[in-house]
């Protein structure tokens, strides 16, 4: 009875570990399904609409599987940072917004060298600036394929530039506004006419120098720098602050119910923002249709604002199936089709030359082709901006100051409190 009962233990463990094998073997040591099949994990976060697009690169190369994964951006962003830190559980792809790169460039070793894919090869389908965002400090590591961008311009209301007196076509307000200056002198008039702000919050007017910064709050050796004569963060703060004490700013936090209502019902003139900004605009506030349109900005503003990249996280078993779908999915043509469905700008420049892209004109912007406005935006930045690991947890400190200065605080006492905790994260 031993014996039977013996036989039949190891009978049992040899049925399970046959199985196992099994499984694997239908996956392939190697990843690949038994058909020979290669599935690739992609995580996303946002609306992209490149759910959509996997499914044509799937019809062109059958052996490929993608299964598709978004998230929001916060979560995705900590879930992909825990899996390459725990080495385990990152997928094949993985997308990277641009303001968390550095955090990720830290972890160099866990992600794939696009130049060992041949990366070099489409460098020039690229902005440079863009392109070389996506590269470590010394160049010779490309953690990224650019994705969409955010050339910033002024998005500005008629009906409410009117009022004030000043003119309303796009090449005449970019003649008008033409620099900084220029811009509080429009803002005071619009002020003074509608007793409206120009801009809807400090954050906004903070922006304007922030982004156009190559350096901000770190260095590449990942020290402070915003405490250092000369600071450019300091510069766009002094200027929040200076709008904000001639009462040009608005109290309207971005992507509350509030500022919400307030674009929708023109409370504030403009906004210095992004082309990605003009699909919320276009779904979120529906009585403002052909009310706004776009202008670009004084060149001591032009800068980018958002953005994305594509990456390969080291663990994948399938490099070179994961970048050839990269370079596929960021090509031009791949990018017009993201534009059109759901308005994320090309970062390459070529598109801008398509007549499709050229001839896109918005319904909400009057028939305007604001593409071409952020095309010319996108080709005004010149420097790619260093933003560090710890660039979020700083800019919050900043932004906090800032709102306490808007709710009546000491504008030097807020700064020197904000700067104080900022060296706090850094040496932690």
């Amino acid at each position: 009875m031993k014996r039977v009962l013996s036989l039949l233990i190891i009978l049992g463990l040899v049925s399970i570990l046959t199985a196992c094998n099994n499984n694997n073997d239908a996956s392939g040591s190697d990843g690949k399904d038994s058909d020979g099949t290669v599935t690739l994990n992609f995580w996303t976060f946002g609306a992209t609409g490149y759910d959509e697009l996997l499914k044509e690169y799937e019809k062109e190369n059958p052996n490929v599987k993608i299964k598709f994964k978004t998230s929001e951006n916060a979560d995705h962003h900590d879930a992909l940072f825990t899996a390459i830190s725990a080495g385990t559980g990152a997928p094949d792809i993985a997308m990277v917004e641009v303001d968390q790169l550095d955090r990720f460039k830290q972890a160099q070793d866990r992600f794939v060298n696009l130049f060992d894919q041949g990366a070099e090869e489409v460098k020039d389908q690229y902005q440079d600036w863009s392109w070389n965002t996506g590269q470590n400090v010394d160049g010779d590591f490309m953690f990224g394929l650019p994705t969409d961008i955010g050339p910033k311009a002024l998005y500005y209301r008629t009906d409410v530039f009117e009022e004030a007196g000043l003119p309303t076509d796009p090449e005449e307000v970019a003649n008008l506004i033409n620099s900084p200056e220029a811009l509080k002198d429009a803002a005071i008039q619009v002020k003074e006419e509608t007793d409206k702000p120009f801009l809807d919050s400090m954050e906004m007017a903070y922006r304007a120098y922030l982004d156009a910064a190559p350096e901000t709050h770190l260095n590449p050796e990942g020290e402070l720098i915003v405490n250092q004569e000369g600071s450019p963060v300091k510069q766009a703060y002094d200027y929040a602050v200076e709008l904000n004490e001639a009462g040009l700013v608005g109290n309207f936090e971005m992507w509350t119910p509030e500022w919400a209502n307030a674009v929708n019902n023109g409370d504030f003139a403009a906004e210095l923002g992004p082309g990605w900004l003009k699909g919320w605009m276009e779904g979120n506030a529906p009585d403002a249709s052909g009310l706004f349109r776009v202008a670009t900005l004084p060149t001591e503003f032009s800068a980018n604002w958002g953005g994305s990249f594509l990456t390969i996280p080291a663990e994948t078993e399938h490099a070179e199936e994961a970048y050839d779908f990269i370079e596929w999915l960021t090509s031009p043509e791949n990018q017009l089709e993201s534009f059109k469905s759901h308005g994320l700008f090309p970062s390459a420049p070529a598109v801008y030359e398509m007549d499709d892209f050229k001839t896109n004109e918005d319904e909400f912007f009057g028939g305007q082709v604001t593409s071409v406005v952020f095309g010319e935006a996108a080709n005004d930045i010149t420097d790619a901006v260093y933003k560090g690991e710890k660039y979020v947890s700083v800019n919050n400190e900043i932004l906090t100051a800032l709102t306490n200065v808007q709710e009546g605080a000491d504008p030097e006492e807020e700064w020197d409190a904000a700067v104080k905790r900022a060296e706090d994260l850094v040496s932690r």
